[in-house]
């Protein structure tokens, strides 16, 4: 283009230099960041100083650009970066932004290169007699505390013992169960000990992890067995024994069972205590009752001859003697002298009955006084064929309410007693009953065949 054409342009068409220029809008300090990104976040100084710990002074020292209200270049630079941290700004272009507007150039910070510490050369472990002897004393002492205190608590606790079969304390088996096992657990190595009225107990160890077991016999009705543990070093027993009781019922048709162990037949018994024993099943008592047959070698009678003797020879009432749980039974039977049939019988629930009947003859040599004491004390002295008794002394003693005390003599018994309302007697068998009043001291001899006499003997 030529300066002609440049002639023709009208100003329109030539640029205007001294137009102005639009120029950009200045950054922001580093204080107006600040201030914005925290209210950006919407705490205030106080939120602030809480969350960064640094005091809300500070902080504002920042946000107003008054740096010489800090302690530092160090402390602020640390505060700067921990502040934009916690306001969601990069610390390193904070940083770069404080050095730039303290006309500072950013550089480098120099490491700090900590020297490190002499080290000692390292030696190997040695051990000296000394050490060696008092390690093993301390090993040893420690070794006997725990044994010792293993022992105490060994001896200080006593042995358990639990039933785990049958599972239940009172169970029920099939009336043709004749054997049962007994199972449970106690401490290891453990006696068990299962006792059965009637029976020999049966022991045996528990094994090394505490189970144990014993094979017993049933009987038809209840069996009750206690079941206990010892342990055989300690000789502590259990504290709280388990009790059984295993049921085998009775077949509904069958009849009780007998069996009289005593009296044999045609013994002869020289006082009227006359024992009976046995055992019986299905059955929870036996009644004994007698017949008189007639003195001592005399003809057999059915019943007493009348007369004096009629009063001596009367059968007593019939005893009732309750039956055990392991079937047993047993009680003394008092007769007077003469011939005697006792007959034993047993009667089931179902009312079936058995009976067995015994012979047998009571004669009396001496004297034989049973002396009880009913409806209060009483003092008694006993001279026995003339001389005292041992067992009461010469001064007597007093016997409580309810008890018995039997003596034999060759020719003679004596009785001092305090309340004569009060002390019964039975002579050979034959019930006297009280022979005086209560509360008032006698004293009776006794020396058959006569009949008792009271006598002024102290």
């Amino acid at each position: 283009m030529t300066s002609r054409d440049h002639a023709r342009r009208g100003p329109a068409d030539r640029p205007d230099r001294r137009r102005p220029v639009i120029e950009a809008a200045p950054a922001p300090s580093l204080p107006e960041r600040l201030i914005a990104a925290r209210e950006d976040k919407g705490v205030d100084l106080l939120r602030a100083e809480r969350d960064t710990k640094i005091r809300a002074r500070y902080l504002a020292a920042l946000e107003r650009g008054d740096y010489r209200e800090l302690p530092g270049a160090v402390y602020t630079k640390g505060f700067l970066r921990n502040y934009a941290l916690y306001l969601g700004l990069d610390p390193d272009e904070i940083l770069a932004q404080w050095h730039r507007e303290r006309g500072e150039a950013l550089a480098a910070e120099p490491a700090i290169v900590v020297p490190r510490p002499l080290e000692a050369p390292r030696q190997g472990l040695t051990f000296s007699p000394g050490i060696v002897v008092a390690a093993l004393l301390t090993i040893g002492v420690l070794a006997f505390a725990v044994y010792l205190g293993f022992q105490l608590l060994r001896f200080s606790k006593p042995p358990t013992v639990s039933v785990t079969d049958p599972p239940s304390a009172v169970s029920e088996v099939d009336e043709t169960v004749t054997r049962y096992t007994l199972r449970g657990l106690s401490t290891p190595g453990a006696t068990v000990t299962v006792t059965t009225p009637g029976r020999d107990p049966i022991r045996v160890t528990a094994a090394p992890d505490g189970t144990w077991s014993a094979d017993v016999e049933l009987r038809r009705g209840r069996n009750q067995f206690e079941i206990g543990a010892i342990d055989p070093e300690t000789g502590k027993q259990a504290e709280t024994p388990a009790t059984i009781f295993i049921t085998v019922p009775f077949s509904v048709v069958q009849a009780p069972s007998l069996t009289v162990d005593q009296p044999a037949e045609g013994a002869t018994f020289e006082n009227g205590a006359i024992p009976v024993q046995g055992t019986a099943s299905n059955a929870t008592s036996v009644v004994v009752s007698a017949t008189w047959l007639g003195p001592v070698g005399g003809g057999t009678a059915a019943r007493p001859s009348p007369g004096p003797s009629a009063s001596l020879s009367a059968a007593p009432e019939p005893l009732q003697i309750p039956v055990a749980d392991d079937g047993t039974f047993g009680a003394p039977y008092e007769l007077t002298a003469g011939r005697w049939t006792i007959t034993v019988t047993a009667t089931s629930a179902e009312g079936k009955a058995v009976s067995i009947p015994r012979t047998v003859t009571v004669t009396y040599r001496g004297v034989n006084l049973v002396v009880t004491v009913r409806g209060g004390k009483a003092w008694l002295k006993v001279w026995v064929d003339g001389a005292v008794d041992p067992g009461l002394g010469s001064a007597g003693k007093v016997i409580g309410d309810g008890r018995t005390l039997t003596f034999t003599g060759t020719s003679s018994v004596e009785v001092r007693t305090g309340s004569s309302g009060n002390t019964y007697f039975t002579l050979n068998g034959t019930p006297l009953g009280a022979l005086g009043r209560v509360g008032i001291p006698e004293t009776w001899l006794f020396a058959p065949p006569d009949p008792p006499v009271r006598t002024e003997r102290r």
